[in-house]
């Protein structure tokens, strides 16, 4: 499992040009589900992320969490994370979940995120989605569980 982190001002997904899902200070999270992943793994990979330090305390330095800002979290489904692009020019998806399990261990992912009582959004699980941020820093985090 492959979380794609970025820390941002604000970010919204669009489906067919309506607004479907938005947040403010908080998180971008690309999730990406390979098929060695497992219901644990989405647990380990949410309590990480709503642990990261990745907000800066009053002296710049990042010390606080998601939890400790009060900050809100966008999840996306991204398969494209789990392309493997070492051979040739044409990515390959041979490490990715089937859809079905792949959405499975995503809404375990966003449940348990949801636990934390913090304002959680996601997109749409398989559809085309125009993804908007302003990303704050920038700060982007590549995280594997």
């Amino acid at each position: 499992m492959k979380a794609l982190i970025q820390r941002v001002k604000n970010a919204s997904v669009a489906i067919e040009g309506k607004l479907y899902s938005s947040i403010d200070t908080g998180m971008l999270v690309l999730l990406g589900v390979e098929k060695s992943d497992t219901v644990e793994n989405a647990e380990k990979l949410a309590q990480k992320l709503l642990n990261l330090r990745i907000f800066e305390d009053e002296n710049e330095k990042m010390n606080f969490s998601i939890q400790d800002v009060s900050g809100e979290i966008l999840v996306v489904s991204q398969f494209t994370l789990c392309a493997d692009c070492r051979k040739g020019t044409r990515p390959s998806f041979d490490s990715a979940a089937a859809p079905e399990f792949a959405n499975k261990l995503y809404e375990d992912f966003v449940k348990n995120l949801k636990a934390s009582g913090l304002k959680i959004e996601t997109g749409k699980f398989r559809a085309m989605m125009d993804v908007s941020l302003v990303n704050d820093g920038p700060v982007t985090f590549l995280v594997e569980k």
